[in-house]
């Protein structure tokens, strides 16, 4: 079991964060020398799986596929609902309308793995979305059979870090998916009918009740794919309709926002690789641990805190992960960690910290000071600490931990600094 030693005396260790002033000009520094040390300190790493992991109201939207060589296969997509730019439309003469394209246009916010191509498909919802309902990773809505996608547009090269031109307009990138005009026309009589569908949002929901927006991209080979997140909120993710009529270019546009329910739908494998292994079997993740968005949270439980004095005042206690991450990696880290512990309802809340990535050292910085004097204090009765991508249900990251027992050179410790009165 690794060893960590409780830093005595005026030692001090560099670290890119600040250092809490609580019990400043209270303490004598020589009182410092009085501290007592404990030399032994073991930390016991693994995984646990998450399985039922809320997705509705996500920052981001997710969409894509890939064959992750460490992880196994991930395939995101979404349901949304989309509301109406204006009630009661008025198309005028339908006999003088053209419709020129029906395009979906979602803005980019990043993404994981690579840019090879994504086969995308489009299908309407035949069941409705509630904005007050939860709805989970694993949820799903029915939907209508057809493929809205008009043909030969579906297979798209994404390009996240390039420009968007929309007539004479440059705007924030975006993925354009190009939609049937058999759609658009359906859309433009039915407002024309002089029924009520178009005359409320309320309406043109129970009307119109959405879009799930996926991929089909079949058996991927390793290394190959990507997940692409898309702000949903933003005002240039929408639903537009591009027509001509007598001549005059116009559009009519259909709207994402706060008032859309909507749900990430992530179907991840991890069958036959050493992340299923850690999640059978938490003695595996001393060699290696993960944490995955949407699925896996890693875990340190830490049972020497019990052996710190209830009377100790801890001045400094810092959880220092190294993990194995290449630069130039299709599968960036995140550059945060969640830091959460267990609840007395056996759920999870965060303790008030995050875990920050230093790429110069291929490691992660926990400062869990107020955590150990919390729990020193009585305040937490447990000593496990579950960490995971900060963007837990918005991305596709996922993150592998040097263990406790790793081969590398670099393991995991946690480093406190307290003196007992």
């Amino acid at each position: 079991m690794l060893s960590a030693v409780f830093f005595i005396g005026a030692f001090i260790i560099a670290c890119k964060k600040k250092n809490s002033d609580i019990g400043k000009d209270i303490l004598n520094p020589e009182d410092l020398l009085n501290s007592s040390q404990v030399d032994t300190f073991e930390l016991q790493t693994f995984s646990i799986e998450e399985d039922s992991v809320i997705s509705d109201n996500p920052a981001y939207g997710v969409l894509g596929s890939y064959n992750d060589p460490k992880f196994g296969t991930v395939n995101t997509n979404f349901y949304t609902q989309f509301r109406l730019s204006g009630v009661d439309p008025d198309f005028g003469d339908l006999s003088t309308v053209t419709i020129d394209s029906m395009m979906l246009g979602l803005e980019y916010a990043g993404y994981t793995g690579d840019l090879t191509p994504q086969n995308i498909e489009v299908y309407e919802l035949s069941e409705n979305l509630y904005i007050d309902s939860t709805y989970y990773t694993f949820s799903t809505a029915t939907t209508y059979t057809e493929n809205l996608v008009q043909p030969g547009y579906g297979t798209i090269t994404p390009n996240p870090e390039g420009t968007t031109i929309i007539g004479s307009d440059t705007v924030d990138t975006q993925m354009r998916i190009r939609l049937k005009n058999v759609f658009a026309k359906k859309m433009i009589i039915e407002a024309n009918s002089g029924g009520s569908n178009f005359s409320s949002n309320e309406n043109f929901l129970n009307y119109f009740k959405g879009l799930h927006v996926r991929v089909n991209n079949g058996s991927q080979p390793s290394g190959k794919g990507g997940v692409f997140y898309f702000n949903l909120n933003d005002p240039l993710s929408k639903m537009t309709i591009y027509y001509t009529q007598n001549g005059i270019n116009k559009t009519f546009d259909f709207l994402i926002n706060s008032e859309c329910a909507d749900f990430n739908h992530v179907d991840i494998n991890n069958n036959g690789t050493q992340v299923q292994n850690v999640l059978n079997d938490t003695i595996s993740g001393m060699s290696e641990f993960y944490a995955q968005s949407f699925k896996i949270r890693a875990a340190i439980d830490m049972p020497g805190l019990k052996n710190i004095p209830s009377n100790a005042i801890v001045h400094k206690a810092e959880l220092l992960l190294p993990i194995q991450y290449q630069l130039g990696s299709n599968y960036t880290p995140s550059d945060e960690l969640s830091v959460t512990a267990k609840t007395e309802d056996g759920g999870l809340a965060g303790i008030g910290t995050t875990g920050v990535f230093d790429f110069f050292n291929r490691q992660y910085t926990v400062d869990i000071r107020n955590y150990v004097q919390a729990f020193v204090s009585g305040l937490y009765d447990n000593t496990t600490l579950y960490l995971s991508p900060r963007f837990f249900i918005n991305a596709a990251e996922r993150v592998v931990f040097n263990g406790q027992q790793t081969i590398n050179k670099m393991k995991p410790k946690l480093v406190i600094t307290y003196t007992s009165f």
